[in-house]
């Protein structure tokens, strides 16, 4: 039986492949049964089991996993000149595990519904509303800017440290559970990664372990980002996979913070996506609402662009687009171009609300 092992695995890998296909049709039964449904009841158990661990505990498993694949390898590479099926097997029977793994533990959140129709927002919108939008949004981030006590031209550094930050991004989501109980985000568990170095060279502000559910934010970022990424984080940790849906939650979160500067952090997020969006549509409409933003807010995207051109190396272009490929088969079929799914949502969510 110990020999049958292997190949049963394998071909359970292959059964997983076809049953997702047919998940991704019923994203309401993985809705209700999963992401509402099991997956919360782990979520609080990993976060609770390892969200007090300073260290990360699912860094500490990815490094002994690959340890052990490479003694794995080692010891057995002879297999592939004598029994080379056999070898091909067993690597797939541990990759039908880890398939499986992924998914029960965080990966069915990628085939759940989409964010607009769990929330009741429209999907689509026109340049006139986008610019609306962004047009009260430039309104609304110059006069926190001025709120804050700082000239139009000074460029705002959030007061606290990172620590204070994670502290202070529990707040946001106990806020907006009042508007959106689904949102609900208790215990906290988020990190600073001990790969900040090399999440730079890759190009990415964060991620979070599926495995162990430890939120992880790359601490090299100084920037007014910060928060926002840390409610980035927080909202795969409680079951939104996608990274538009992951940003607008991270919107909302830091917006609906009691913290003035956190507020503002969210604020001039949402407005770089929009600007950015109408870029895209009409230039000239572009240059005239740059124009009315404040000279600081400016320059804060300006220190966040010059970070990650700092790091600028082909090897980012390599992570981006494995990435983009890991995006496209786990149910996001734009992969990384999805991310302006987010505009959408800002854009019907502030329709009818006040700033």
């Amino acid at each position: 039986m110990r020999k049958k092992t292997p190949l049963i695995l394998t071909l359970l890998l292959l059964v997983q492949i076809i049953l997702l296909q047919v998940l991704k049709q019923f994203p309401q039964f993985v809705e209700t049964y999963y992401s509402l449904g099991i997956y919360p009841v782990i979520s609080k158990i990993s976060r609770t089991l390892f969200g007090w661990m300073p260290f990360s505990i699912g860094d500490v498993f990815y490094i002994l996993i690959g340890l052990y694949a490479l003694r794995w390898i080692y010891k057995n590479f002879h297999r592939l000149r004598y029994e080379p099926v056999r070898f091909i097997v067993d690597i797939a029977a541990t990759v039908s595990v880890v398939y499986f793994m992924f998914h029960m533990l965080w990966g069915f959140n990628y085939y759940r519904l989409p964010l607009h129709t769990s929330l009741d927002l429209d999907s689509d919108y026109t340049t006139e509303e986008l610019v609306a939008t962004t047009k009260r949004l430039i309104q609304k981030s110059n006069t926190m800017h001025r709120e804050l006590g700082f000239a139009d031209s000074i460029k705002i550094d959030l007061p606290y440290s990172q620590k204070e930050i994670f502290q202070k991004s529990i707040n946001g989501y106990k806020n907006l559970e009042q508007e959106f109980p689904t949102l609900a985000y208790s215990p906290r568990s988020i990190k600073k990664s001990g790969w900040s170095l090399g999440l730079t060279y890759m190009g990415y502000s964060g991620y979070l372990n599926p495995f162990s559910g430890e939120a992880q934010v790359n601490n090299l970022i100084k920037t007014y980002k910060f928060a926002v990424v840390s409610c980035h984080e927080q909202a795969h940790q409680i079951g939104y996979a996608a990274e538009n849906e992951a940003n607008f939650i991270a919107t909302l979160a830091t917006i609906n913070n009691d913290d003035t500067y956190i507020q503002y952090s969210g604020y001039i997020f949402a407005l770089r996506y929009c600007i950015n969006e109408i870029a895209r549509r009409d230039m000239e409409t572009y240059n005239e609402l740059l124009e009315t933003v404040n000279p600081g807010i400016l320059a804060s995207y300006k220190e966040m662009r010059d970070f990650w051109d700092s790091y600028d190396n082909p090897f980012e272009e390599f992570s981006k687009g494995f990435y983009n490929i890991f995006l496209k088969a786990n149910n996001q079929s734009k992969g990384l171009m999805s991310y302006s799914y987010m505009v959408a949502l800002v854009v019907n969510y502030f329709e009818d609300k006040p700033f």
